[in-house]
């Protein structure tokens, strides 16, 4: 679960880390209330689950009434890197002596969770690891040890800091390290972590991404979400036991197996298409789910075709050809379905999908499947320009 810069300053804000005051509107009157308890200049940043609003200009300085409601107008009615906000964040500026960038993830490769620091803050750590590999730096932390006073102090020393502002980064990354164990995370990340002109540590930007299997021991996370409409697919899939993942192609995904996903999205990609998602229905599926599998991916209105690609082993063919029907009728869509069906009775399920009159297009082998539901989304597009 990805929570949103708000959210996730607020959880800092509960484990120790400073972060500028700030309140969530909606409105443009509301942003301008907000702003006057501030006192001005403030900063109105859209609130949207993508990474470089900045450069996109999905964040503004305002310094005065009519300036923060024409930002805040801009925000809610347009899109950040193709991204909606709902909500934005009105928040004090502040006075930046110096930006640097922190933060703690996963490392699969090492298998244990990697702390990692750069003197240079306001970009994508990525970015920084292509251009100037020597500015990014790395420790693996042991989780039964925890952060060694060795590992702060070099990363404090590769920073440049010396004296009070190297004791406090310090402090930081610990203090970091522990709410992202805390919290079950996958990823918390301080970009950019800023050194005021005072001389005091602050979290401009945050992101924290909660592992989705933890949740039932974090309800203050769940009451944190709020269930924005970025995260309702992901939320209903989690309740209905359904694997949902989200990407950022047009066509969508249901398949059964996470190796099976895997190898679908490549054959998508070596075509030529990309995948807008995909949601694992697991193993021994009855119609039930598949029903609500479909109702949850064809929500997602970036979808030009859908390809259901399913491999009947413990899942029968024809379990998952009446459930496919059954969500179609409960659902209005002109989305066209492109299905590989094999295995577990394929030859009936084909049937009551070929007698059906759905109008569902059914391909005998994914590769087949693949280039249809490619060709698909292309005309879709092509319409829908011309139209």
């Amino acid at each position: 679960m990805r929570l949103h810069e708000h959210q996730a300053k607020h959880l800092l804000l509960a484990h120790g880390i400073a972060v500028p005051r700030g309140e969530v509107a909606s409105t443009p009157e509301a942003a301008q209330r907000n702003a006057r308890s501030l006192g001005y200049p403030v900063a109105v940043k859209a609130q949207v689950l993508v990474g470089g609003r900045g450069k996109a200009g999905g964040v503004r300085i305002a310094r005065t009434d009519t300036e923060v409601a024409k930002a805040t107008t801009d925000l809610l009615s347009g899109r950040v890197r193709g991204a909606l906000a709902s909500s934005v964040l009105v928040e004090e500026a502040v006075s930046i002596a110096r930006e640097l960038y922190i933060g703690v993830t996963l490392d699969g490769a090492q298998q244990m969770p990697v702390l990692i620091s750069s003197p240079i803050g306001g970009i994508d750590i990525e970015s920084i690891a292509t251009t100037e590999p020597n500015a990014v730096y790395r420790a693996a932390v042991r989780p039964c040890i925890g952060v060694p006073v060795y590992v702060t102090r070099a990363a404090a020393a590769h920073a440049g800091l010396t004296d009070e502002p190297a004791r406090a980064y310090q402090e930081t990354l610990r203090t970091l390290y522990a709410a992202f164990i805390a919290l079950d995370a996958t990823l918390v990340e301080i970009n950019p972590l800023a050194i005021t002109a005072e001389g005091a540590l602050i979290a401009l930007d945050a992101k924290i991404i909660v592992d989705d299997n933890s949740l039932y021991r974090h309800p203050d996370v769940i009451a944190e979400w709020g269930g924005e409409p970025e995260g309702v697919a992901r939320h209903e899939a989690r309740d209905a036991g359904l694997s949902f993942v989200e990407l950022d192609g047009d066509v969508g995904c249901l398949v059964n197996g996470a190796g099976l996903a895997m190898a679908t999205m490549d054959i998508l990609q070596m075509l030529g298409g990309r995948a807008a998602n995909f949601l694992d229905i697991g193993g021994g599926a009855d119609s039930d789910r598949v029903a609500t599998a479909l109702q949850i991916i064809l929500r997602d209105t970036q979808i030009k075709a859908l390809l259901l690609n399913v491999f009947g082993g413990i899942t029968r063919c024809d379990e998952v050809a009446n459930g496919l029907l059954h969500a179609l009728q409960g659902v209005s869509t002109d989305v066209p379905v492109i299905v590989r069906l094999a295995g577990t009775n394929e030859e009936e399920g084909r049937r009551i999908l070929e007698s059906s009159g759905s109008g569902i297009v059914l391909a005998k082998t994914l590769t087949e499947a693949a280039r249809l539901a490619i060709d698909a989304a292309r005309q879709d597009r092509a319409l829908r320009v011309v139209g």
